[in-house]
């Protein structure tokens, strides 16, 4: 493959719509471009991702990324249908663990008007985050460095935030207690599986039972290229989090 077959995006506007029924403009699609031309460029001094083929950049990152939150996108969520959130509520999410900044990043293009939080322990990630998102001209992200269970704890983030997303973090009960601690009353956690079994399921429901949270729903879906199995799960924060160490 040469340079030029790898700097350059699919469209996929087609999948894009049959999909999610939604689509990147001139500007977003720049966006994801740059985006992955930043990711490329940056994984040559730093293990970023293993995903750097264009049309699997563009499913494993871009589509996968959305495909958590397609019900938020802005032609679902003008619909009746979706009951989320009040479509006027200024939202604020926080995306943790999120490495080289997905699903965070691509969400943030997608929905300028959502505040995003881009977390993660690794200053090295974040500081390439930081050149990121002016080199992208986002202004509705910004990253903070630290342990998602030391900054659940800090006033100005414990229940201040309406989404948490949590992808390849670790086993989904692990990640239920490091989102609900994040959420508002009422709040959205999304975890990004691969695979799902009746077992994890168990454990999750055991873990949310004492952290204020109950199981939405489960979404199972396959993806558009490579027909790979995926699934979002769901958290609803229905009390408020007792003052408790995360373990």
């Amino acid at each position: 493959m040469n340079q030029t077959e790898i700097m350059m995006l699919p469209q996929m506007n087609e999948l894009w719509q049959k999909t999610l029924n939604w689509e990147p403009d001139e500007s977003q699609q720049q966006q994801f471009q740059r985006l992955y031309e930043l990711i490329v460029e940056g994984n040559r001094s730093l293990n970023l991702t293993r995903i750097i083929e264009p049309i699997e950049f563009w499913e494993k990152h871009l589509w996968d990324s959305l495909r958590g939150i397609a019900r938020l996108l802005p032609v679902n969520h003008n619909s009746p249908e979706n009951n989320d959130f009040p479509v006027e509520s200024p939202l604020k999410a926080i995306d943790i663990g999120t490495g080289a900044g997905f699903p965070g990043l691509p969400i943030a293009i997608a929905l300028p008007h959502l505040s995003v939080t881009l977390l993660d322990s690794t200053r090295k990630k974040i500081t390439f985050l930081d050149t990121v998102l002016p080199s992208l001209g986002i202004k509705n992200a910004t990253t903070l460095l630290g342990r998602s269970d030391e900054i659940a704890r800090q006033p100005q983030h414990r229940q201040a935030y309406d989404i948490a997303f949590l992808r390849a973090v670790g086993a989904a009960s692990l990640c239920a207690k490091y989102a609900l601690p994040f959420l508002k009353n009422g709040g959205l956690a999304v975890l990004y599986r691969g695979n799902w079994t009746v077992e994890e399921e168990e454990e999750l429901q055991s873990a949310i039972e004492h952290l204020g949270g109950t199981l939405e729903s489960v979404e199972s879906f396959t993806t558009p290229t490579s027909q790979g199995a995926r699934h979002c799960v769901y958290l609803r924060k229905v009390v408020k989090q007792f003052d408790r160490p995360i373990r």
